[in-house]
């Protein structure tokens, strides 16, 4: 499966991220990642969408909804 991330947001640490991803089936998913700065392994997905969603926008709204920092970060 081919997945490219559209857009990505980080939170004001730089320590968590949200990408929103484009599937290769043209659904749309997002992860939220987190980095620990002792750890040489970079992002590691710690939640993710339950479901696909039809377009970003979408996948975004229910991102708003489960992931706490997110609205600080966006106003969009």
């Amino acid at each position: 499966m081919s997945r490219v991330v559209t857009r990505s947001i980080n939170d004001q640490t730089g320590l968590r991220c949200l990408d929103l991803v484009q599937t290769d089936a043209g659904s749309h998913i997002w992860l939220e990642c987190r980095r620990d700065p002792e750890d040489s392994h970079g992002w590691r997905v710690v939640f993710y969408a339950a479901k696909e969603f039809a377009s970003v926008a979408e996948a975004l709204n229910d991102a708003r909804e489960r992931v706490a920092w997110l609205d600080e970060e966006t106003a969009e």
